[in-house]
């Protein structure tokens, strides 16, 4: 019995390749460039979802209690050195910058949180825009391929008076068009999925490090009342 699943399991797997290697021949040339804009498309996925779910993400509440915690308590030391601890995380580096500035007065701490959320913010969105092009530029050469494939065909039956040569040729050009719109409609929906769950993403965690970036001036504003407090007590 597990010979024969085994036997059954190869040969869905070479039908599998077969039936791939039969759809990228049909389509003709412009297979191959829609290929290559895949992988790049894909190239550009994962390394975006990479940095965004994992390098530069930070689970920002217990984080930000953590910080608040040691800000109340005076020190300020350890909470850098709890950023530096996640130095990869982009709302860590706009805490720190915060941080860095607590003693010079809130217009230098304001400064220096916008200045560094400056910084990320491009960080975060690099590069998704392009998701867009992609899916735009995968469109147009199926739509290419498919007119040439087309064109090709037709001028082709012009020369050719068998009628079973004819249909055999009607057939191939047919299958060659709606394979490259097919895999071009793909590539573009592929792209698109891609660039609306990455901006997403983006914009979350950019409205995430703004929101906590006012939540922490606002704690070394009090910070720094209470001390002024103390002194003038």
């Amino acid at each position: 019995m597990s010979h024969l699943l085994a036997g059954l399991s190869l040969a869905a797997e070479a039908s599998v390749l077969d039936n791939i290697q039969a759809f990228f021949s049909e389509g003709g040339p412009f297979m191959y460039v829609n290929v290559a804009s895949s992988a790049i498309a894909l190239a550009i996925i994962v390394e975006r979802a990479y940095r965004l779910l994992f390098q530069y993400s930070l689970n920002a509440p217990p984080f930000m209690d953590q910080i608040s915690k040691l800000v109340i308590t005076n020190n300020i030391d350890r909470a850098v050195k709890l950023c530096d601890a996640a130095k990869t995380a982009a709302l860590a580096r706009v805490v720190r910058a915060g941080l860095t500035r607590a003693n010079r007065g809130e217009l230098e701490v304001a400064k220096a949180i916008e200045e560094s959320i400056l910084e990320v913010t491009p960080l975060l969105s690099k590069r998704i825009a392009s998701l867009w092009s992609l899916a735009n530029i995968a469109t147009l050469f199926g739509l290419l391929g498919t007119i040439l494939g087309l064109i090709h065909t037709f001028s082709a039956l012009d020369k050719v008076a068998d009628p079973g040569r004819r249909q055999q040729l009607l057939a191939h050009g047919i299958s060659e068009a709606m394979n490259n719109t097919a895999l071009g409609l793909g590539i573009a929906v592929t792209c698109m999925i891609g660039h609306l769950l990455l901006t997403n993403r983006a914009k979350a965690m950019v409205e995430e490090i703004e929101i906590s970036a006012l939540k922490l001036e606002n704690m070394l504003a009090r910070r720094g009342a209470g001390e002024a407090g103390e002194a003038q007590g």
